[in-house]
């Protein structure tokens, strides 16, 4: 063994590194709130050396019915119905990908004003959505999350467009 190898292999074990084998067996570690531990998103999401990211880009709602695609807010729902109609097409494209929810580790939710709602986002309606894809008996796991509402998204029936970051340890 040549001198550089071995002064590699001592600073690795100086700093704790133990190799490829510590990152495949290193845990997605998904940290609380600790202001409020019943929180419905966490404080944030450490996600080890080695693990593999899925970024997807935002996602917007499917029409209830595409054949009134059309017919702008009633087709598409309130901000409750178009988060579940996005988390679905999220859980898709995840699952076409070999993830499941219970990998997301971040969202990041857009949300327009509801004009039915005097142009305040329904954050409420979001939430609730939210919780049944979230933090329950079939995916108790919760995500980092920001929420924000904007002006617009790129149709005006739009009230939710989300986009999700998801994370394996393979």
């Amino acid at each position: 063994m040549g001198w550089r190898t071995a002064a590699g292999a001592m600073l690795a074990m100086a700093l704790g590194w133990t190799g490829p084998a510590l990152a495949q067996s290193a845990a997605i570690t998904r940290h609380a709130n600790p202001v409020n531990p019943d929180a419905i998103i966490l404080q944030g999401v450490t996600i080890p050396p080695g693990a593999e990211l899925l970024m997807l880009s935002g996602m917007v709602p499917a029409p209830i019915d595409p054949a009134r695609a059309q017919d702008g807010l009633e087709a598409f729902g309130d901000t409750r119905t178009q988060t579940i109609s996005t988390l679905n097409r999220i859980k898709d494209a995840l699952a076409a990908r070999g993830y499941a929810l219970s990998d997301v580790v971040r969202l990041t939710v857009y949300l327009v004003g509801d004009p039915r709602l005097g142009g305040k986002a329904d954050l409420a309606g979001m939430n609730a959505a939210y919780r049944s894809f979230f933090g329950t008996a079939e995916n108790p796991n919760l995500v980092a999350r920001t929420t924000v509402q904007i002006v617009a998204l790129g149709a005006p029936h739009f009230l939710v467009e989300i986009d999700a970051t998801a994370a394996k340890v393979r």
